[in-house]
């Protein structure tokens, strides 16, 4: 047996732009989906359905489709990392990483000896897979969050760590911490947003961000290499379309 490749990072590593899809739920929409040839999907552990119960199948879907299975967790804790990659996870998203201790304790969790701390399991992505620990480091994808004024003050300082494989810049919570709640399109806000990214960019590291289809373009021209996006929106103008297509004279 081999170990999954991880889409993601090998788009990255190729000077390629990686897409991830986010709001879908179940397996089965995951299956309906995998025929559009994305190459990631955003499993949602922190404001969302997602539980370890529930990552085996949702993380097989994706190796169905050879999707990247990306879990956001709700917590930067070592064992939450570790347990949410035991189920089957390929890349961790770490919420609220404001300083360069908080981005070198989700390597800790994340990533087998030498590198870091993780607690010493093979994963089911790992059964049969001979030196499985090493070859999980090497495929394994880390993601933190830069969505606090804190972290805008600290990014230097964060770009600093080693095994951080993405830098994922979230507009809502970044303007909420700015004061300006709601409104991530406030001057200061968008502003903040993309000299984070810049910088990021700047420094060599990779760059991620949600993206919508008015501003996508934008983010891929800056040259940031992970793009996010909430097939909600899709939805909503897709069946507004019907509708009105229905209904029209």
């Amino acid at each position: 047996m081999e170990l999954r490749k991880n889409r993601i990072k090998q788009k990255v590593a190729n000077g390629e732009t990686a897409f991830i899809a986010m709001g879908i739920t179940h397996p089965d929409d995951i299956d309906a989906f995998g025929p559009n040839g994305f190459d990631g999907v955003w499993l949602e552990g922190e404001h969302g359905w997602v539980d370890p119960s529930e990552l085996g199948n949702l993380t097989r879907a994706c190796d169905i489709w050879g999707m990247t299975s990306v879990a956001r967790i709700n917590a930067n804790d070592q064992g939450l990392i570790y347990r949410t990659l035991d189920r089957g996870a390929q890349a961790i998203v770490v919420p609220h990483v404001n300083t360069r201790e908080e981005a070198e304790n989700v390597v800790e969790g994340g990533k087998f000896a030498p590198i870091g701390k993780r607690g010493l399991f093979t994963s089911r992505q790992g059964y049969g897979v001979s030196n499985y620990y090493q070859k999980a480091n090497e495929e394994t994808a880390l993601m933190v969050l830069i969505e606090d004024i804190a972290a805008w003050e600290n990014l230097d300082s964060i770009l600093e760590v080693d095994g951080i494989d993405a830098f994922f810049v979230a507009p809502s919570d970044f303007a909420a911490s700015m004061g300006y709640i709601g409104d991530f399109d406030h001057p200061e806000v968008k502003d903040k947003i993309e000299d984070s990214l810049k910088r990021i960019i700047k420094s060599g590291r990779t760059a991620a961000t949600l993206a919508s289809q008015e501003n996508v373009r934008k983010f891929v021209q800056m040259g940031v290499q992970i793009i996010s996006v909430s097939i909600g929106a899709w939805l909503a103008e897709s069946a507004t379309k019907f509708r009105n297509t229905a209904t029209s004279d």
